[in-house]
Parts: C-alpha cells; sequence; structure tokens
C-alpha cells in the first residue's frame, strides 16, 4: 500500500514547495501514515486506503494551508513570548516579596499569607506553563521545533537559577521568604527545576502529535 502514501505525500511535497522545514513536516506525516497502514493492513483497495488517510489526517492541500497559518508565528517569536512569560512571573513574585517585606502593607501580607499557604498549587501550575511552553512549540512547529524547545527552556531558565543563587548566598535575605524556605521547600523546588525539561519535552510530544 505504498501507491496512496506516496500519493499523499506528493500532494502535500507540492502545497509545502516553499517551506524550509518541508522536509520534517513530510516526515511527521509518512510515520502518522505509517500508523494508520498498519491499523488498515486488510484494506486492500488503494483508493479507499487513501481516502481513509485523507479522512484521518485531512486532505493535503488543507494540511499546506494549516502549515502556512502556523508557521506565521516565527520560532523568534514563540521564543521570546515565553522568555518574558517566565520574567513576568519571577518579576511579579520578586515584587511581591520585597514590597511585602520593605513596606509591611497589612493588605499586602494578607496576599503572601494566602499564597505562602498554596506552594504545591503555585508549583503545579508553573510546571503546567512549562507543559504549555512544550505543547505550543511542538503544535506550531512540530519535528522542526526540537531545538528551538531546547533554546527556549534554556534562556527561560536563567530567572531561575539567578534566584536559586541569590537565595543561596544570601544576596537575597533568607527571612523574606519565610515560612516557604525551610529544607523540605528548597529539596522540593531542586527536583521540580530538575524535572522542569522533561515535562517541557512531554509537552512538546504531545503537541507535535496534536499538530496532526
Amino acid at each position: 500500500m505504498e501507491r496512496p502514501k506516496n500519493r499523499f505525500l506528493e500532494e502535500l511535497e507540492q502545497g509545502l514547495v516553499d517551506y524550509l522545514d518541508k522536509e520534517s513536516i513530510l516526515l511527521e506525516y509518512e510515520a502518522h501514515i505509517d500508523e494508520i497502514l498498519l491499523e488498515a493492513y486488510d484494506c486492500k483497495d488503494e483508493q479507499e486506503m487513501f481516502e481513509t488517510i485523507v479522512s484521518r489526517l485531512g486532505c493535503p492541500e488543507e494540511i499546506a494551508g494549516m502549515w502556512k497559518e502556523e508557521l506565521s508565528v516565527t520560532p523568534s517569536n514563540m521564543k521570546w513570548l515565553f522568555i518574558l512569560m517566565n520574567i513576568f512571573f519571577f518579576g511579579g513574585g520578586s515584587l511581591l516579596t520585597f514590597f511585602h517585606n520593605v513596606f509591611e502593607w497589612k493588605w499586602l501580607s494578607v496576599i503572601w499569607s494566602h499564597l505562602t499557604a498554596i506552594p504545591t498549587l503555585i508549583a503545579f501550575i508553573y510546571m503546567f506553563f512549562w507543559a504549555l511552553l512544550g505543547y505550543e512549540i511542538g503544535k506550531g512547529f512540530g519535528h522542526g521545533g526540537r531545538n528551538l524547545l531546547k533554546k527556549t527552556f534554556l534562556l527561560s531558565l536563567i530567572p531561575n537559577v539567578v534566584l536559586m543563587v541569590l537565595t543561596v548566598f544570601e544576596i537575597i535575605p533568607h527571612s523574606w521568604f519565610e515560612p516557604l524556605l525551610t529544607k523540605t521547600f528548597i529539596i522540593a523546588c531542586i527536583i521540580l527545576t530538575i524535572l522542569l525539561y522533561p515535562i517541557s519535552w512531554l509537552g512538546y510530544r504531545w503537541g507535535r502529535k496534536a499538530s496532526v
């Protein structure tokens, strides 16, 4: 059943003629077509098989149009969007910590006490952010987004590392993070930081599959 597969890929290639990442996209769809062929191994009619592929993946013209829209978001824009979002999270948290400890406003103390009471929830929300990073890159750039994910991850991780260094060397007073800064919390932060890339990678794989 190579003919339906080759026909589909040839039509898709014609629609992707101007794309620099065309080969990666074709490889991605070829892998999914192989899965479909394995599932429908008992089908002997080539036209029926081609129609099955189209029903599962969409017609080549529609797919090419989808990629044209997806690729209008440049890797550079996507990368800096998530980097700035991570800086926003850390910047907002840093300002909250600074104002709470310097000015001791009552209303801010109430917010601080509520946030420090739910560190686990905050950690899960933050891990979801990193999973979303991988998912959006996988969905938007497919197989070609692997290097983009690595670059975005490393650059986005800079605020995390800077904060850890400033805290470990007590450039930022430990008292500012009470009651969070316990031995258990520090160990949890280290473990979660180590897990961030695997979480992003799983999100990337999920997004890459969803792009097809």
